[in-house]
């Protein structure tokens, strides 16, 4: 197989996974199902359910009414074996504004829950922070998974066969690096094919990416790394705030930082941009992360 071809067969899928079923049930709410990604860990991907909760909420508004910020919990350990149950509350839908909850269940149980906020597009005051600058451009950089040698087969095939081709401005923290310890760094992304050209499928899918280091400027200031024997690392929460429209099929630098950790937890916060300079979402998160002793 080509590396087009491998490339189109990652992204397509992606849309498989994140693309639910409706099943034209609904009392009180919108009933939709899924599937899931295979993990090394058995366990789901946190941003597979970000997306498949954010893309049914949206499947019941117009297209015009498009997602400003969602906040939602990661409640349990999804099993990536087992398909996915997305319900959808319609809370209030306002002239301007919509809002939903959406829960995602497995075995009767929720295992993430999350409200979305929804406007249609309105002219107001403007301004955005710039993209930060001296950092290298994508083309510079290797992918990933062309910079680590020795992961462990599950790992190393999960990272060559995912839709995202991921660029560690820095070391990429899957082994130990001698990389300064600093609660920051940057990670260039994009999807590996073309995407539709339905911004709610990009929306969704950059919700997916936004999960997939956002915990590594936690890792990071602690000189912590993926496959560290006897971490343990389980994302509790997850912000998002859409500022303006963007292809994820396009190179977006994704800024982070992490303001504090104690008491087993870590705040990540993170700046997407455009490659030319557009600030295009924020995003936070909360993790609960237990180093082995001698490790902090």
């Amino acid at each position: 197989m080509s590396a087009e071809d491998h490339a189109i067969q990652t992204v397509e899928r992606l849309l498989e996974v994140i693309d639910l079923d409706s099943t034209q049930a609904r009392t009180t709410e919108d009933i939709f199902t899924g599937s899931s990604h295979p993990m090394p860990t058995g366990r789901i991907y946190g941003g597979q359910v970000l997306a498949q909760a954010l893309l049914a909420a949206e499947r019941t508004l117009p297209e015009d009414r498009a997602v400003h910020s969602m906040h939602g919990y990661f409640l349990r350990p999804g099993d990536a074996s087992q398909g996915i149950t997305i319900s959808v509350d319609r809370i209030h839908d306002g002239r301007s504004f919509s809002t939903r909850r959406a829960q995602a269940y497995q075995n009767g149980v929720p295992i993430f829950s999350m409200i979305a906020s929804f406007q249609d597009a309105d002219p107001g005051v403007e301004h955005a922070q710039p993209m930060p600058d001296g950092i290298p451009a994508p083309e510079e950089l290797a992918p990933d998974e062309n910079r680590v040698q020795g992961l462990p087969g599950g790992t190393a095939r999960m990272l060559s066969e995912r839709a995202a081709d991921i660029r560690h401005v820095d070391s990429p923290l899957y082994l130990p690096s001698d990389d300064a310890r600093t609660p920051q760094q940057a990670v260039w992304m994009r999807l590996r094919a073309p995407l539709p050209d339905d911004q709610r499928l990009h929306r969704a899918a950059l919700a997916y990416l936004s999960d997939m280091t956002i915990q590594e400027s936690i890792l990071r200031a602690h000189g912590v790394y993926w496959a560290l024997p006897g971490l343990k690392v389980a994302s509790l929460d997850h912000a998002m705030w859409w500022h303006r429209p963007a292809r994820v099929d396009e190179w977006l630098l994704y800024v982070q930082e992490s303001p504090n950790a104690r008491g087993g937890r870590g705040l990540a916060t993170g700046r997407i941009f455009t490659r030319d300079g557009a600030f295009v979402a924020s995003v936070a998160q909360e993790i609960m992360i237990r180093v082995p002793d001698g490790q902090e």
